[in-house]
């Protein structure tokens, strides 16, 4: 089903509901597509249209992340691997037949004058926003567009711009200079959300963070409470004029440690919680309520088990306590490589008869991404 962008936000936020709302966030992984392809998938099933997934018309908005001034080369091209420099100057490598995101060697940041030499990567132009791209959007809004934005993430773009292990030594050791990241992002973020806002509202703030694995976050309560709040808010505080409701954070891995720090930011709605690291939506609507909106939760590895397995995940993360808003129901992340095609489609006409929704209707080009 298509929503008008007030549908979608009135589940969202609890302000009543027609229907759940069941959506596939990223899709399958690569290599999967071959594997179902032996196994006797239909062309619409590929594209995943056969499975009638919910959906949103999107308008995305805006470019706030730092702009690197280095032409990107390729150095390195093979069937299994490429390695190219990208606008930052990082050396990228790409395994082909695993990975759909390539993964930085190295890094442009070190020290404090390191950060001062690329720190106009982060600085505001024109440019950032479109103006005939935020008119057609406000037209589109009114038909149901529902229209976001993003900000750099508080602890990933110092990842991007250090590494992972920079980047947190950073956060300890060198506290002035990930407060100026920041504070340079906000500048950039807020005047770009300014420039938008007189062409078209705004209706949802993303940001990216994948700042936690399976043990734990990357980022204590306390750092949140230092950095990203004062970083957060003041984005946030900004999205809310021009309209905003909903604050989505992009993380993967345990984030329990962190679920009420990042509430206190502003935060409002996370994803895809991943039951794999203990993220359990049950439990967490019981602890939170409607005030922590969701998407996700359903564990993808569960696809790769029996029958009576996938039906047990569904019967309880589908109960009638998780329904009624604040919730939108999907894999927590890619379809995994291994996924019978059998099982999917089980998982799908399953969740589907548990939520009430009417049989799955094919329809070409319907399926888009719902992660954000």
């Amino acid at each position: 089903m298509l929503y008008h962008r007030e549908q979608y936000l009135a589940h969202l936020l609890g302000r009543g509901s027609e229907r759940e709302i069941f959506v596939e966030q990223f899709g399958p992984l690569i290599g999967l597509e071959a594997e179902w392809r032996r196994q006797g998938a239909s062309e619409d099933e590929l594209t995943l249209d056969a499975f009638d997934f919910d959906r949103v018309e999107l308008c995305r908005l805006g470019q706030t992340g730092p702009r690197g001034d280095q032409t990107p080369v390729v150095e390195f091209d093979s069937p299994e691997y490429s390695i190219h420099r990208d606008a930052m100057g990082r050396r990228m490598k790409l395994i082909k037949s695993t990975a759909t995101l390539p993964l930085p060697m190295d890094y442009p940041v070190e020290t404090m004058e390191d950060w001062q030499r690329v720190r106009h990567w982060l600085a505001d132009a024109p440019d950032r926003t479109q103006e005939d791209q935020c008119r057609e959007a406000g037209k589109r809004r009114e038909e149901g567009a529902l229209v976001l934005t993003s900000m750099p993430g508080g602890f990933d773009l110092p990842r991007q711009l250090m590494g992972e292990e920079n980047a947190c030594i950073a956060f300890i050791e060198e506290p002035e200079m990930i407060t100026d990241m920041l504070a340079a992002a906000a500048d950039t973020a807020c005047a770009v959300i300014d420039r938008i806002a007189e062409h078209c509202p705004v209706d949802l703030l993303h940001v990216h963070e994948d700042f936690a694995g399976k043990s734990g976050p990357l980022i204590s309560p306390a750092m949140i409470q230092t950095f990203l709040k004062p970083y957060y808010q003041r984005v946030w505080t900004r999205a809310r004029e021009a309209g905003a409701e909903v604050f989505s954070i992009d993380s993967d891995g345990n984030l329990n440690p962190v679920v009420d720090a990042l509430l206190d930011t502003g935060i409002n709605h996370i994803y895809p919680m991943e039951p794999a690291a203990g993220m359990d939506i049950v439990a967490l609507r019981r602890k939170y309520g409607q005030r922590l909106m969701m998407k996700g939760g359903i564990d993808k590895h569960v696809l790769r088990q029996p029958r009576e397995a996938i039906r047990a995940e569904l019967e309880y993360k589908l109960q009638p306590d998780m329904r009624g808003g604040g919730m939108v129901f999907g894999l927590d992340h890619r379809i995994p490589n291994g996924t019978p095609l059998e099982s999917y489609r089980f998982y799908v006409y399953t969740a589907r008869e548990i939520l009430g929704l009417p049989p799955a209707c094919p329809r070409k080009g319907s399926w888009q991404r719902m992660a954000f």
